[in-house]
C-alpha cells in the first residue's frame, strides 16, 4: 500500500503535477496566506501532541520490566550465594584439620 502511494507520489513529481507556477501564488495571496496559516497550525497542533505525549512518558512512573525484574532477582540471588560460599569459607577456616583449610603451623 504504502510503496502505491510512494509511486505515485514520484510519477507525480516526473510529470510536474506538483508544481505550480509562481504566478499563481502571486495572483492569488488570499490562497497563499490561508495555505500557510492552515500549515502553521497543523504544526503547532501537532508539536503540542508531541509535546504532551513525550512529557507524559516521562513524568509518568513506570515499573521494570520483566527483564529488569529478573536481573534484580537473579542479583539478590547471586548476593546470598556469595553470603553463603563467606560463611563456609570463615568455617573452615575455624575447623582446624577439615580438607580445605590452610594447615596450621606449629608455635
Amino acid at each position: 500500500m504504502a510503496g502505491m502511494v510512494l509511486l505515485a507520489v514520484e510519477v507525480a513529481e516526473l510529470t510536474r503535477l506538483f508544481t505550480l507556477p509562481i504566478q499563481s501564488v502571486v495572483g492569488d495571496p488570499i490562497a497563499f496566506v490561508t495555505a500557510l496559516i492552515f500549515t502553521t497550525l497543523l504544526a503547532v497542533v501537532g508539536a503540542i501532541f508531541i509535546g504532551l505525549y513525550i512529557s507524559h512518558r516521562l513524568l509518568t512512573p513506570s515499573g521494570f520490566t520483566p527483564y529488569e525484574q529478573e536481573m534484580l532477582k537473579m542479583r539478590s540471588e547471586v548476593r546470598e550465594i556469595r553470603a553463603a560460599v563467606e560463611e563456609l569459607r570463615r568455617g573452615a577456616r575455624e575447623a582446624p584439620g577439615t580438607p580445605g583449610s590452610p594447615p596450621r603451623g606449629r608455635p
